[in-house]
């Protein structure tokens, strides 16, 4: 049985056994990483959805199993379109005989019935209870943490534990600060987001103490699979936070949105689980009846570079191979950089490795990269790696710092990683950090440009810090992780290492390349020529070249005529009856060119 989330997953699997007066690990149980509760009476698992592909990668058959359930399959997350894919893949051509089974409280039937023409569709309303739905409109003046009135009005009208939906943990964060100590003595508040550590999202799930109540703060992690006891009054804000990614920069763009109608029915859902309750959703009626009836694919909107690496491994080139809802969009550029595919995106045995490994695949090629230093370059690749799954809640920027103070989760992370190759793990060396950052971020090497905590990227795009961070005044850094936010044109540099640029590329020099570069110099009124040596966007050095090559030449020429059109001499190009000022030579005579023969070069005859 497939979940979403590894919280969804654990709650799924505890709710089951409770249900059958067991523990979990007897009928019901769940494989996680570092945790496991399976034995041999287990006849149902449940599953976050990237598990299932690593068992579909490491035996198609999937000996042992009857039947696969897609939960909460309204979610359209990436890895569910991609279990999906692959399991019909399976189902035609290896297991006729596997059984498949897609759930959600709110799916998109038409869709499904379109793909799976011959399944079975079965409807049960289940046990669930009225939920009374009101709309009070925050005014338009008003911030989302004004929504705390509301939760404040209905806790005072109601006895029960409240469940309040917000976009991110910002707000939550500045709605807690609103509610703190002002709401009845009686009332615990509980906040539940993704980043949290498994122990607090727990507490938020469990039932509340006797003669105590909550109000638990949540994201859209609470929508689906978690029933949260003693809940019967939700306050909806109507929006979550989303991921999209941008294939110009390579970057992920966190977007705030208005959610769908099938989330509003999710989130009303949550306050009539076990009893009746109410929902107040904070905008108008009006604005809930034009939403979106579904929320858009992850597959339309994500980075899908270890999505095309799991295809790639299970011999998939081309996407109309398998079936979809929603066919995804080749990116295949990430991997070819990575060195995990060749010119013909076919998997190199690099990427054969990578895709083993069964994680992001800039960590994968960190990871390579460092089990071919030796023991201590695989375990500095873990340790970073570990350091980006997982990365620190504080305010602390500097990855050698945090590699100088290792937490126990994350060298838990890195035996994990490690483990995944067959040689010893050695120790740590800082020397050897930024080289295997470079494997995996190369376009995330970054200069300072003018003030102290301005940077530009290898890929073009600028980055920020505050300028009185320590790390503000190093001329370059790696900068592997960055949240790029829609209020703000520079990414905010989240993670960084300050790098030694001559050591780095002395020790990796293919991440430099070799440019020429002839531009007209408006101040001298000539043409120039340079030899760069760049990474990306940035310059390494520049030194001026004698005799640039003539195609070279003749494509600055070109650029500088369109540059320059509609302005006299070296300013434009005259109508076709025009003279030349120096020879009186009409333009039109001219058959060699229509654009450079009336620049006025170097401010003479256009003969010259």
């Amino acid at each position: 049985m497939l979940e979403p989330r590894r919280l969804a997953s654990k709650n799924v699997a505890y709710r089951l056994a409770q249900q059958l007066g067991e523990k979990t690990g007897q009928t019901v149980g769940y494989p996680m990483r570092a945790e496991s509760k399976s034995g041999p009476q287990t006849r149902l698992e449940v599953v976050t959805e990237g598990i299932l592909t690593r068992m579909l990668q490491q035996d198609a058959e999937l000996p042992g199993v009857l039947l696969v359930i897609l939960d909460e399959f309204h979610e359209r997350s990436l890895q569910a379109d991609l279990a999906l894919a692959l399991l019909l893949d399976v189902q035609q051509g290896l297991r006729d005989d596997l059984k498949l089974l897609i759930m959600s409280a709110t799916l998109d039937n038409a869709r499904l019935v379109q793909l799976l023409p011959t399944a079975s569709v079965v409807v049960s309303a289940g046990r669930s209870f009225p939920v009374d739905r009101q709309y009070p409109l925050l005014a338009s003046h008003q911030r989302l943490e004004d929504g705390a009135a509301a939760v404040k009005r209905l806790l005072a009208e109601q006895p029960s534990s409240l469940l309040l939906f917000l976009p991110g943990v910002e707000e939550i964060n500045r709605v807690l600060e609103r509610l703190n100590g002002d709401i009845p003595g009686d009332t615990d508040l509980c906040p539940l987001y993704g980043a949290l550590p498994l122990a607090q999202q727990q507490r938020a799930i469990q039932p509340a103490e006797a003669v105590r109540r909550k109000v638990v703060l949540a994201t859209n992690i609470a929508e689906t699979s978690l029933t949260i006891k003693g809940i019967r009054l939700v306050v909806d804000s109507g929006l979550e936070r989303v991921a999209r990614y941008d294939v110009r920069n390579g970057l992920t763009r966190l977007v705030t949105q208005h959610i769908s109608q099938a989330s509003m029915v999710q989130r009303a859902g949550r306050a009539g689980r076990l009893e009746p309750g109410i929902c107040w959703h904070l905008f108008a009626k009006e604005h809930a009846e034009r939403a979106a009836e579904q929320a858009s694919p992850g597959i339309l909107h994500s980075d899908l570079a270890s999505f095309w690496l799991e295809l790639l491994q299970w011999g998939c080139h081309d996407a109309a191979q398998l079936t979809w809802l929603d066919r995804p969009p080749a990116a295949k550029v990430l991997l070819r950089q990575l060195g995990a595919t060749n010119d013909s995106d076919k998997l190199t045995a690099q990427g054969r490795q990578m895709a083993a490994l069964g994680c992001e695949p800039r960590l994968a090629a960190m990871l390579t990269a460092g089990a071919m230093l030796g023991a201590d370059g695989l375990a500095t690749a873990a340790a970073l790696a570990a350091l980006q799954e997982e990365p620190p809640r504080s305010g602390q920027k500097d990855i050698g710092y945090w590699l100088s103070h290792p937490q126990p989760h994350w060298q838990r992370s890195a035996g994990q990683f490690s483990r995944r190759f067959s040689q010893r793990l050695g120790q740590l060396d800082m020397d050897l950090a930024a080289r295997l950052l470079a494997h995996g971020f190369a376009d995330r090497i970054a200069q300072r440009r003018g003030q102290d905590g301005r940077y530009l990227l290898a890929n073009g795009i600028g980055a920020a810090m505050d300028q009185d961070e320590a790390l503000s005044r190093a001329a370059w850094l790696i900068i592997p992780r960055l949240l790029h936010s829609d209020n703000s044109p520079d990414a905010r540099i989240l993670l960084a290492l300050p790098v030694e640029m001559k050591a780095l590329v002395a020790q990796l020099p293919a991440i430099v390349s070799q440019q020429t570069t002839v531009a007209w110099d408006e101040e001298k009124g000539r043409l120039r020529a340079w030899k760069r040596q760049q990474i990306g966007s940035l310059t390494l050095c520049a030194q001026p070249l004698a005799k640039p090559a003539d195609e070279a030449l003749q494509q600055a020429l070109l650029d500088c005529a369109r540059a320059h059109r509609g302005r006299r001499c070296f300013t434009g190009i005259p109508p076709p009856n025009s003279y030349c000022n120096d020879c009186s030579a009409r333009k039109a005579d001219h058959p060699w060119t229509t654009e450079l023969c009336w620049m006025g070069w170097n401010n003479g005859c256009c003969h010259r």
